[in-house]
């Protein structure tokens, strides 16, 4: 099934319980530009980072300028193995200090879906491929300053495939029962955000029997 395929599926909502095997989500959130947001003066623009000072009037009809950071968006994926362990990435965050769990994740490549991101990703961070994938649902990580949304998906019927780092990813892939990924967020271990979103998600939907 091609791309264009997948969205015309999205297009029409699952009946209650059940869920589509792939999909694509409405939106395509591409990278902005000033002709889209012509009262932004542009401050820095360094990998994914485009921060800048947009004047706007709030619904509130007050004007003011507001520091933003305008994202082309991520994926998340959480790849379960047919014993029903999940593979988890250990992760080194300079911003944090240290190391993190995650799911693996990434962002999009200029043009790419996020279904096209989340395949890459597991490919490149956890060496993996699947055959089925299940859109689990989005988030948006810091409102307050950014537009990141983040679609995570499930990925089963693992494969092989050939991982490829970036030179500033620092990661250690290891293999995790979801009960005890679960019992890690309870105990403050998973602090990241897109993660303990996904794995709460991906229980539902095998709760629900997806």
């Amino acid at each position: 099934m091609d791309l264009r395929a997948l969205r015309d599926r999205e297009q029409t909502s699952p009946a209650p319980g059940r869920h589509l095997h792939v999909c694509e989500p409405r939106f395509i959130v591409g990278r902005m530009s000033e002709k889209q947001w012509p009262n932004r003066k542009p401050v820095l623009k360094q990998g994914v980072v485009d921060f800048g000072i947009e004047t706007v009037t709030l619904p509130n009809k007050v004007t003011t300028d507001l520091a933003v950071i305008r994202h082309p968006g991520a994926s998340a994926i959480v790849a379960m193995d047919q014993d029903g362990s999940i593979a988890m990435v250990n992760q080194y965050r300079h911003a944090i200090g240290g190391y993190l769990w995650e799911v693996p994740a990434g962002c999009r490549a200029c043009g790419e879906s996020f279904l096209e991101c989340a395949k890459r990703e597991l490919r490149e961070e956890a060496g993996l491929t699947a055959a089925r994938w299940e859109r689990l649902g989005s988030i948006v990580t810091v409102p307050s300053f950014c537009d990141e949304r983040i679609e995570l998906f499930m990925a089963r019927e693992l494969g092989a495939g050939r991982g490829s780092l970036d030179a500033d990813e620092v990661i250690r892939v290891e293999r995790l029962p979801l009960n005890k990924l679960l019992a890690m967020i309870h105990a403050g271990e998973i602090v990241d955000s897109k993660t303990i979103a996904a794995l709460h998600h991906a229980r539902d939907l095998i709760e629900a029997g997806g």
